[in-house]
């Protein structure tokens, strides 16, 4: 008997007390694995997950959080031929599933680099600025971002065993969440094998991820208010999650990615033998034969003018007719099988429901053609299936067949499926049939439109965009660093409203933060320095000496800086002779620098001023210590802001406050934020700016 899947649970592999369910090799029907969770706990894995995942994931800096998800990362890719050995059964090509496998990998690195790069090495997230509340200053708000101490469970599809884990897992493991997996039932040994390896490689803390090999068991009625839930998969069960008492009216957030009728547009301004029809052919064929057809974000709905059907079509019918079928093992094979026989059995029935309104032009609807290898008889094979669907079918925009079949349908024309622009508007109206056709899906993950002509994509994406949650623009330039319209990616929104479910995942932070609660903090200056961590205008400052001073903050490293140290320099006039010699070095020679009647006719100025980067060169010159000492570099400056013009005979003075300190972990240095705020001599904010600089952990060595 083959062996029966285990789950993680509180700690331990637990194994069930039955025989299980069998699962079965996608192309030989041979049995793979067995499937029961007959005797899980359940709300002991709940217990588990709050009580030890939550506090340990919490107690990590999201800079510590995200160095283990770069050494996970690291470590499945060590390890990931195992998981390509086993994909193969469920009918995956080695191209299926490098998109399943090193596509989750890479979206592991991927947070992996934003956690560093754009949250704080802190538990805490800042969002937006300051708030002033009151006219003195003593009383302010800030929004944050705090983790939740609750669970992320995951309910994945059988499409991508190892991709639909990992890119739920990362932000949420970034948000301090942990994470209940439970994988659908087809595909499961794989996610098995996966999380074997992430357990056994010991890089995360215990309880920040649990496996639930099985049926759930009755794990939505344990969870409450703090908890989350991801779901991918039909509309059907997301229905029935979302009528789940606890989502309801118990505070469980259900985020759901369901049943998508993705299309791809082709624009008129596209001809045959434009590099543009060859990139719109070649996508929908990969987006049918990619995993089978069994991609959320699939093409199901080719939209193409009504004049280019017939191009289009045998082009399509050409290309699809080159795809071999076949055990996925035979690297001649393009297109392996579908996950079960039931799940084709599926893809059937929707084809035979779409035939109501289309025929077929390409593929068999019954068979599976010649194969190369696998078992014709219990591998879930079928060839791909084009077809081309009748003026006014509602079907192609109700069925998705969750397989290699797509639809044609046309736009624009006397022949097409919805009607021309009406009489005396521009050819370029056309376009809103093909809108309008997009949006009879209701919602889309994706959508994509082929075109080397601004204007159409102007059009189409301002139509596009309320109807889908990304829109890919393919054209002869950029289709060399493409990744194709069926990508998601780290730093998008992968989800879409409407029938695509209303959910959103990934999105680079956005992913992170909507983990998050957001808060919005009330109290005064210090106070809100004491828990953000960050300085904030009208707290108290520790004020030293000028440069050359023992306890300038420059000479200090960053073990021995502190928020609100700050150095209060000496003023320093700006002449005449200041700003000549700027204009004359930078060659910025702008009248309001350089003409003194043309300055004085200016309403903001009224003469000669400075040059607003003149006041910030002479600002540096006021604070910075020239000395060698913990200050490696200044790496930038955020948020300037020239607020009042300097004059020839005015004098200005900086006050440089340390405003944040972030430690960068495997580094000897961390980067610290001042705040600067250059005054005149009547104590008028004339600039305003965060400078960013790298400061060393420890002294160097005198």
């Amino acid at each position: 008997m083959s062996p029966l899947l285990e789950s993680y649970a509180a700690g331990r592999w637990f194994r069930a007390d039955d025989e299980g369910a069998p699962l079965l090799d996608a192309a030989t029907g041979e049995e793979v694995a067995r499937l029961s969770s007959r005797g899980l706990d359940v709300a002991e894995m709940v217990r588990h997950a709050r009580e030890t995942g939550g506090p340990a994931l919490r107690a990590l800096t999201f800079h510590e959080r995200a160095a283990m998800l770069k050494a996970l990362a690291k470590h499945l890719t060590e390890h990931k031929e195992e998981l390509y050995a086993l994909s193969v059964r469920t009918g995956a090509t080695a191209r299926d599933t490098a998109v399943d496998v090193d596509g989750g990998i890479g979206t592991l690195f991927g947070y992996a680099s934003k956690g560093v790069r754009e949250l704080p090495n802190d538990t805490i997230v800042l969002d937006g600025g300051l708030e002033r509340l009151g006219k003195g200053g003593t009383f302010a708000g800030q929004h944050v971002y705090a983790s939740r101490p609750g669970v992320a469970v995951q309910i994945n599809a059988f499409n991508f065993p190892v991709w639909g884990m990992l890119e739920k897992l990362a932000p949420a493991f970034l948000a301090g969440l942990p994470s209940i997996v439970k994988p659908a039932s087809q595909t499961a040994y794989l996610t098995e094998l996966a999380v074997r390896q992430i357990i056994g490689s010991g890089i995360l803390p215990e309880g920040a991820l649990q496996l639930l090999a099985g049926s759930p068991g009755g794990l939505l009625d344990r969870l409450t208010v703090q908890d989350s839930v991801a779901f991918t998969g039909s509309a059907h069960t997301a229905g029935l999650l979302r009528r789940h008492p606890n989502v309801l009216d118990g505070g469980v957030r259900l985020g759901v990615e369901a049943d998508s009728l993705n299309c791809s547009i082709l624009g008129p301004d596209v001809r045959p033998d434009d590099p543009e029809f060859d990139l719109f052919v070649k996508g929908v064929v990969t987006e049918m034969t990619v995993k089978a057809g069994q991609k959320c974000t699939a093409i199901r709905r080719v939209l193409v003018p009504e004049p280019m059907a017939e191009p289009v079509i045998e082009a399509l019918a050409a290309r699809l007719a080159k795809v071999t079928v076949g055990d996925p093992r035979d690297p001649d094979v393009r297109m392996g099988a579908l996950a079960s026989l039931a799940q084709r059995d599926e893809v059937r029935k929707a084809v035979e429901a779409l035939r109501a309104g289309a025929e077929v032009v390409a593929g068999d609807p019954a068979g599976a053609g010649p194969l190369l290898g696998g078992d014709p008889e219990r591998g879930a094979f079928m060839t791909p299936m084009l077809l081309r669907a009748r003026p006014g079918a509602a079907e192609p925009h109700d069925v998705e067949p969750f397989g290699p079949v797509s639809t044609v349908l046309t736009y624009g024309g006397t022949g097409a499926t919805v009607p021309q622009p009406p009489p005396g508007r521009h050819p370029m109206d056309g376009l809103h049939s093909a809108v309008e056709l997009a949006a009879r899906g209701r919602g889309s993950l994706v959508a994509s439109v082929v075109t080397h002509d601004p204007d159409v994509a102007r059009t189409v994406v301002r139509g596009l965009a309320p109807w889908h949650g990304r829109v890919l623009i393919l054209d002869r330039d950029d289709a060399k660093e493409s990744t194709g319209h069926g990508s998601p990616l780290p730093a998008l929104v992968h989800g879409g409203p409407g029938r695509a479910g209303g959910g959103e995942e990934l999105g680079g932070i956005r992913g992170v933060l909507g983990h998050m609660q957001r808060t919005a903090v009330q109290g005064s200056p210090d106070q809100l320095t004491a828990v953000t961590g960050r300085w904030t205008t009208g707290a108290a400052r520790t004020v030293s000496g000028g440069t050359g001073s023992g306890d300038h903050p420059f000479r200090k490293s960053l073990a021995e800086l502190r928020i609100g140290d700050t150095i209060a320099s000496a003023p320093r006039t700006v002449s005449l002779d200041d700003i000549a010699h700027f204009a004359e070095f930078t060659g910025d020679t702008f009248y309001a620098h350089t003409d003194p009647e043309a300055a004085a006719r200016n309403p903001l100025f009224g003469g000669i001023v400075a040059h607003g980067y003149l006041v910030v060169s002479l600002a540096a010159g006021l604070f910075v210590d020239p000395a060698p000492g913990p200050v490696l570099a200044n790496f930038g400056v955020d948020g300037l802001r020239f607020l009042t013009p300097v004059k020839a005979g005015d004098s200005i003075a900086v006050t440089l406050t340390v405003k944040q300190i972030t430690p960068r972990g495997g580094a000897g240095y961390g980067e610290v934020r001042w705040d600067a705020v250059v005054a005149n001599q009547d104590g008028e904010p004339v600039a305003t700016y965060d400078v960013l600089t790298l400061v060393a952990k420890t002294r160097p060595a005198e």
